[in-house]
């Protein structure tokens, strides 16, 4: 007895419905945006021996973290979250030097974590978008800066997104392909970086405080590439010539800089996202302004901004003609 053929009505059929979701897939992909990574900065040219009286001696980069900015944000007077944690940090630095001595330019990006499994949809821009943004925004104010004033020196300092954010520039021009010379970087303050290693060494940062025992999100979700997230794990030769001079702070317990090392698994899409997301705000990744990093009772803002005033005080003085 021979089988009947089905009809061809049912394949076609069949046929549309892959297609639908197909096209689907590729949609939700493109509308998340990809994650745009640093590329090599041009080549600074000759240094000068003097530079125009406009420019400060010292340039701070400070990086809010996530929702903590927006892209049309004033950068010398950044008003988009009133209590962002970088406020307790780019504030009491900036009101101790004259204008001459020292400039504070707050990035201003968009600054958003949009969880892609939100049902419905939570309206935020995808974190692809909000750290390429970043980046993009950080990298183009230093070369501008280095450009018209090419001896100013940098303190540059992030909290969460905007640790990843400030990290990787920071990463690239230790590895001599940033938008500024290695040599005029002071030196670099990461809380709650979510790329952070957990690992002592070579290229690596030093740990501000007790480390904890796990290691960044980005890290322990390495390999998870979902519609508008990248997590791209630690950074490939860690911070190069800058490892000297750059230090994470994170507190036990924070899931963005402090994630088990296996349990977030990047296999189990719908938990790791919901566990991802929700680390964004928990309590613990929200208190660095009181927490604790060594035995006087210093939080961890107060080290930032004691250990800014004291590369500001000593940096170099360059001359204007």
């Amino acid at each position: 007895m021979s089988r009947r053929p089905k009809p061809a009505g049912c394949l076609i059929l069949i046929g549309v419905v892959v297609l639908i979701i197909v096209v689907a897939l590729l949609l939700w992909y493109l509308l998340a945006g990809r994650l745009r990574p640093p590329v090599p900065g041009p080549k600074p040219p000759e240094r000068p021996t003097s530079q125009p009286a406009s420019c400060p001696d010292v340039q701070m980069i400070s990086v809010p973290g996530t929702w903590e900015s927006n892209s049309n944000d004033d950068p010398h007077n950044p008003t988009a979250n009133p209590v962002s944690l970088m406020l307790n940090v780019s504030g009491p630095v900036g009101g101790r030097y004259s204008p001459e001595r020292l400039d504070v330019y707050t990035v201003p990006y968009v600054a958003q974590f949009s969880n892609p499994i939100a049902i419905p949809p939570d309206g935020q821009q995808s974190y692809n978008n909000s750290r390429s943004e970043g980046t993009t925004r950080m990298i183009d104010a230093m070369a501008d800066r280095n450009k018209e004033c090419p001896l100013t020196s940098y303190v540059i300092a992030g909290f969460s997104q905007g640790a990843v954010i400030a990290g990787d520039v920071a990463a690239q021009i230790g590895a001599n392909n940033g938008p500024v010379p290695a040599d005029l970087v002071l030196g670099v303050t990461l809380i709650a970086d979510g790329r952070r290693t957990g690992e002592v060494g070579p290229g690596q940062a030093i740990q501000v405080g007790t480390p904890p025992p796990g290691v960044g999100a980005e890290v322990a979700l390495r390999g998870l590439n979902v519609p508008g997230i990248v997590m791209t794990g630690p950074r490939q030769g860690g911070f190069g010539s800058l490892a000297d001079r750059t230090y994470t702070i994170c507190a036990p317990g924070d899931l963005i800089c402090d994630a088990p090392r296996e349990a977030l698994n990047p296999w189990n899409i719908v938990g790791s996202l919901t566990t991802l997301a929700s680390a964004v705000g928990n309590p613990v990744h929200s208190l660095y302004n009181g927490f604790v990093v060594d035995s006087d009772g210093t939080t961890a803002t107060q080290w930032t901004v004691t250990w800014a005033d004291g590369l500001i005080d000593a940096a170099p003085r360059p001359p204007h003609p």
